[in-house]
């Protein structure tokens, strides 16, 4: 007869921990204690080359999120698409935005800075004319670096600037890394969108040494996860094996509320502030806070 084998669980006074969707200990973010005073800002760009992974929904909410926690956020609209002044219910036609400022046509940052109906939360607004910058763009002297000195202009007034990029590994993103001290990337918990970030990697990897030396990232983020399915979880599993404590302990769930939250032009934090998927992006701020990411 074999010996049944001695677990921790088993052993008097051990009990198991509970463990996360990531498989590590379930970790307690504490409230952030107040700011007693603004600036200079962390500038976070969240990137992806595959659309529809939660990029902009995860600008949003975690923008939101850390205005709510009492720290000063602006939101750049990099997106041609214009969907993040969309969500945030900010008119982006016949107004200052960020192409503006790219092509120097307006040099003052702080004349395309809109506040939105959210305290603490600005932001610089974009539209279609942006996916005109490129070109514009492509004999400028260090036109990598344009953004970086735009927003050098108001980042003493900010806790964290945060970049919402288009789905592209272009001039506009790579201005977006340049001018950034940190990366977010938001995962989608499917296997196509797995395969793409080897690459956003490698080109994180290329900006850091050639541009931005300081560029960090500061995490990997699984956006609609859904527990009750074998490929989320495997997904989910093999981006934790392969980036470790990379991968934030905060996992966004799939939920209709967010593309009615969209609708509404409002974060999720408000439009549906006791939803879990509020509370999700209420911990991923708390978690950037406590990883030293976010003032």
């Amino acid at each position: 007869m074999t010996a049944k084998k001695n677990t921790g669980s088993e052993l008097p006074g051990l009990e198991t921990p509970p463990v996360g969707p990531t498989g590590r200990p379930i970790s307690v973010f504490p409230v952030p204690e107040p700011l007693s005073g603004h600036g200079p800002a962390r500038i976070i760009t969240l990137c992806n080359q595959k659309g529809g992974v939660g990029k902009t929904t995860t600008a949003i909410n975690l923008a939101a999120s850390l205005a709510e926690y009492g720290r000063r956020v602006l939101a750049i609209d990099f997106d041609p698409q214009g969907a993040l002044s969309a969500g945030l219910g900010v008119r982006n036609h016949d107004v200052p935005t960020i192409y503006d400022l790219m092509l120097g046509t307006m040099k003052n940052p702080s004349e395309a800075i809109v506040e939105t109906a959210y305290p603490n939360l600005h932001i610089i607004p974009a539209n279609i004319d942006l996916s005109a910058a490129e070109v514009h763009l492509v004999n400028e002297v260090a036109r990598e670096n344009i953004l970086a000195r735009v927003l050098a202009k108001v980042s003493d007034k900010y806790d964290v600037i945060l970049i919402d990029c288009q789905p592209s590994l272009g001039l506009l993103t790579v201005n977006a890394l340049t001018a950034a001290h940190g990366v977010l990337i938001p995962l989608e918990c499917e296997f196509f969108a797995l395969r793409g970030v080897a690459l956003l990697v490698e080109t994180i990897d290329k900006v850091r040494d050639r541009l931005n030396p300081a560029l960090e990232l500061d995490g990997i983020l699984a956006t609609m996860y859904d527990s009750r399915t074998l490929h989320s979880r495997e997904v989910l599993e093999r981006v934790v094996d392969t980036f470790g404590d990379k991968v934030f302990e905060t996992v966004i769930g799939r939920t209709v509320k967010f593309p009615d939250a969209s609708v509404a032009g409002a974060p999720i934090t408000t439009f549906a502030p006791e939803h879990q998927a509020a509370e999700a992006y209420r911990q991923l701020a708390r978690e950037l806070i406590s990883r030293g990411a976010a003032a």
